[in-house]
């Protein structure tokens, strides 16, 4: 097997070309986490997603086949609902196989109540918690891209787990396995204790994407089959793109590496779901990406990623009057002003990269200068964001930089829905 991967290796610098253009700093070492428990049936790589106004998908691996059941309750050790779900597997270049992916959707379920629950059935050892999001405003939604398996992407995860949030969104780039399937468990093991509690909604990134020609052609392998979203629920028909509603909020998470021209399948259900949005009922929009559409760091510079899907994308949300855009790719934090095609507008969204969650490659470190008007607030550290919606009107968004392992509040900024200024109202 280590002549096979050797020779995978060299074959990944011959077919896949090095979009980096510049050089990153080291980081932490990586995380290797291999199985805790040696029964074949037992569970690991939990991790919950939101599915609709009032159900929640739990997912998790065991090494062979299994029933996927789960067992629920809102007292520890009684569980009054079951539910069961589906399973799959999958090989990669015929020298991995996953263990067995099992999802099951649990559900109808009360609001800010926290939930016990076992994957498998009863008789499984392991007992697990979760709180669901409430049905008003306050809800607070975690936010951090660009994660990996790192000392520093560890640290991340801790400080975040610190803060009650309801929801954490990350932007793409979850293990960083660079085709090294082993690292997709990993990251699973690392984000359980984290992602078994709270839902977590992602979007692909290109550490994702995992194709290779001859070797490997279907893309998104191993991220679709084990971070499964509820992009039928919401009329897509990939879960590349897909989007959501908690509380006030509408959440589109957008697929920066499918196909996103005008005409294309992304496009066309982009502008069928921003035409269902009912701002009265969902005062707030935001999207999220992978690749950013503005960024003044010199990394990853004119990508088609970013500068076509903007040019194709960029005017439905603006006429939508999306309030945020999160999005990672740049090993970096960046807040920019409400943009609108490269300038200032008041009733543009307020765009914010934060691909800073602690991944092996390092932070990118050099920005253009001098810095144009539009970007408030650049630094090259690792951390995560914060977004308190407060209400109908207000929310609150801070970004924590990790400090030598300590939480440091850097950037901070009160933010007004544009759904609340009559002057932005289309």
């Amino acid at each position: 097997m280590v002549k096979i991967w050797d020779l995978v290796a060299i074959l990944l610098i011959v077919l896949v070309p090095n979009v980096s253009s510049y050089d990153r700093p080291g980081t932490k070492k990586n995380i290797v986490m291999h199985s805790s428990n040696d029964d074949p049936m037992s569970t690991e790589q939990v991790h919950i997603s939101l599915v609709g106004p009032d159900k929640m998908r739990i997912s998790w691996i065991t090494k062979h086949t299994a029933m996927p059941t789960v067992v629920y309750g809102t007292t520890s050790g009684k569980y009054d609902g079951s539910a069961n779900g589906t399973s799959s597997s999958y090989h990669y270049l015929m020298v991995y196989r996953s263990g067995q992916i099992n999802n099951v959707v649990i559900g109808p379920l009360k609001p800010n109540t926290v939930y016990y629950y076992k994957c498998g059935g009863p008789s499984s050892t392991q007992e697990f918690n979760f709180k669901t999001p409430p049905s008003q405003f306050p809800i607070n939604f975690a936010v951090a891209g660009d994660i990996g398996t790192t000392e520093w992407s560890k640290s991340t995860l801790d400080h975040v787990s610190k803060w009650e949030h309801d929801v954490f969104i990350i932007p793409g780039d979850l293990s960083y396995a660079d085709f090294w399937q082993p690292v997709w468990d990993t990251f699973g093991r690392m984000v359980q204790p984290l992602a078994s509690k709270r839902p977590w909604m992602v979007t692909q990134g290109n550490h994702e994407v995992e194709q290779l020609p001859v070797l490997h052609r279907k893309g998104f392998t191993a991220y679709n089959n084990r971070w499964r979203m509820p992009f039928e629920e919401s009329g897509s028909t990939s879960n590349l793109y897909y989007s959501f509603n908690v509380v006030g909020v509408h959440v589109i998470m957008l697929g920066s590496y499918t196909d996103f021209e005008p005409g294309s399948e992304q496009y066309q259900w982009l502008e069928k779901d921003l035409k269902s949005i009912d701002r009265k009922t969902t005062p707030w929009l935001m999207a999220v990406i992978h690749a950013p559409w503005y960024n003044t760091n010199e990394a990853h510079q004119g990508e088609k990623e970013s500068v076509d899907m903007k040019e194709s994308m960029e005017t439905l949300l603006y006429n939508a009057r999306v309030d945020l855009v999160f999005s990672g790719h740049v090993h970096a934090y960046e807040r920019f002003n409400r943009v609108y095609q490269d300038k200032f507008d008041k009733c543009g969204p307020v765009y914010i990269n934060i691909g800073d969650g602690g991944n092996k490659e390092g932070l990118a470190k050099n920005y253009r200068d001098p810095s144009p008007a539009i970007s408030l607030f650049r630094e090259a550290s690792f951390g995560h964001g914060e977004l308190a919606v407060m209400n109908a009107t207000h929310a609150q968004w801070k970004w924590k930089r990790n400090d030598d392992d300590v939480s440091v509040e850097k950037d901070s900024v009160w933010l007004t829905s544009l759904s609340a200024d009559s002057s932005c109202r289309i």
